[in-house]
Formats: C-alpha cells, sequence, structure tokens
C-alpha cells in the first residue's frame, strides 16, 4: 500500500545552459524557450532559469519570455540584489529561490549563508512573499542554517546536494545522511523541502528515496545528456530514475533497503 504522507516528487528542470551553448556564438539558436516547451512535454513538472548578475547564460528577454509563454510554473534563481528583486517583481514568477552568487565562480558552489546574511535577506524575503511570490532559501544541509530559514519565515528550503554527487564512497555515504537528516528537518518544522545540483541518473536515486523532498532541479546533466539521446528523452530517463529511487526507498547508505 502506498504511504499517503510521502509527497510526490516533482522535477523542475533547469535550462540555463541551452543559453550558454547560445551565447557562445552570440546568436538565438538555440532558444531556451523551445528548450522549455520540451522538458514540459517530456514530463517536466517546472522550469528553473537562473538570471545571473553577469547574465552569462539566461538573459532578462528570456525571463520576459518564460513568464508568457510557460504553462508551468517558472522558477527564478536569483541573487539577493536590488535588480534582481525589482526583476521578479516585475514578472511575478511562480518561486524566488534566492541563491549565493559569485562572478569568478564557474558554477553555484555552495549554500547560502542564512545566518550571516540574515538582515540582508529579510526584507527580500518579506517582499516577495507579499508579491505572492513563493520564495525559496538554496542552502547546505546544516541544522543552523534549516533553522534561520525557517525563521526568516521562507515557506520553500531547496538542500545543496552539489557536495554529495562530487563525493565516493564513506564521504558521500556521509553527506547522503546528512542531507536526509536536513530534509527531516526542514520538515518537522512546515518548510517544503527541495534539492537540487550536480544531479545525475547515477546520483538521483538515493536523493529522491528522501521521503521529505517535494521536488527536484536538475540542469547541467539532462543537457549535457541530451547532446547524445535528445532533451526530451534525457528528461524522462531522469523521471524514471527519480521515480526507481522514490519506489525502492533507497536508505542513508545507497543501496536498496
Amino acid at each position: 500500500m502506498t504511504d499517503r504522507s510521502i509527497p510526490s516528487l516533482r522535477l523542475g528542470v533547469n535550462i540555463d545552459h541551452v543559453a550558454t551553448i547560445r551565447n557562445a556564438r552570440g546568436i538565438r539558436h538555440p532558444d531556451p524557450g523551445r528548450a522549455a516547451a520540451m522538458a514540459v512535454r517530456a514530463g517536466a513538472d517546472g522550469i528553473t532559469a537562473h538570471l545571473r548578475e553577469d547574465r552569462r547564460h539566461i538573459s532578462d528577454d528570456d525571463i520576459a519570455a518564460l513568464s508568457d509563454s510557460l504553462s508551468v510554473p517558472l522558477n527564478l534563481e536569483m541573487a539577493a540584489t536590488r535588480e534582481m528583486l525589482e526583476i521578479a517583481l516585475r514578472h511575478k514568477p511562480h518561486a524566488a529561490c534566492i541563491v549565493p552568487e559569485k562572478r569568478q565562480e564557474l558554477t553555484t558552489e555552495g549554500g547560502l549563508d542564512v545566518i550571516g546574511q540574515h538582515n540582508r535577506l529579510t526584507p527580500i524575503v518579506r517582499t516577495l512573499s507579499d508579491a505572492g511570490i513563493r520564495v525559496s532559501l538554496f542552502i547546505d544541509p546544516e541544522p543552523a542554517q534549516v533553522h534561520a530559514a525557517f525563521d526568516l519565515g521562507a515557506p520553500v528550503v531547496e538542500l545543496h546536494t552539489g557536495l554529495y554527487c562530487e563525493l565516493d564512497g564513506d564521504e558521500r555515504v556521509a553527506e547522503l545522511g546528512r542531507l536526509r537528516d536536513a530534509a527531516a528537518l526542514g520538515a518537522s518544522l512546515g518548510l517544503e523541502m527541495h534539492a537540487g545540483h550536480g544531479l545525475s541518473y547515477e546520483t538521483v536515486g538515493p536523493i529522491a528515496a528522501i521521503p521529505e523532498l517535494h521536488e527536484l532541479n536538475i540542469g547541467h546533466f539532462l543537457i549535457g545528456e541530451a547532446i547524445f539521446v535528445g532533451l526530451e528523452e534525457a528528461i524522462r530517463g531522469m523521471r524514471r530514475a527519480m521515480d526507481a529511487g522514490r519506489a525502492k526507498g533507497e536508505g542513508a547508505s545507497g543501496m536498496p533497503a
């Protein structure tokens, strides 16, 4: 019998790196909007796009076009800046995930320091929430950061899975345990728990098995896999891997229970 207490697991597809390829030539192809439409056809429950301050991939025009065309929720990843707050308020995405951002990084390198940035984040979270935008905070799986996110009033936390994906053996097992504990803690506080960053077919199963998670956001691997099998099949493959992980109920060891 299905445990009704375990939420269904949504897949948010991040299309940033379709824009990365486009921007390499400074032309219009490939179009991230077309990729978003394909992702929805393949079963994506939402689309994620990170509008970085340096506009290295997704552009302002992309956000405007996605806001107008999507039939599923748009999750806008954004830094905690006045500029990004104004853009979010202009386009009113379904959700805004606040992430740390450094100009020199290749990709997001870790979670947001909610504790250290409490005073900076408080008015941003409040303003977004008052505008009807669901706020998510992207954090490392640390209990103190989960508590700080709750205290800040953000309804959603997205756990950073990048370190888990990079580690091997016992170190990966330990990091998976931290993710499971953080998800359980957040859920006990009434937060909606998400996870993402670096997930692949190989690594997604044990994460999908964490019962408190409602959503995974995955991008880079899917765009890379699309080179070989096509975007829709890459997404369908990820959906199958997520579903298999959820169904098996894999434990903290990463092995089937």
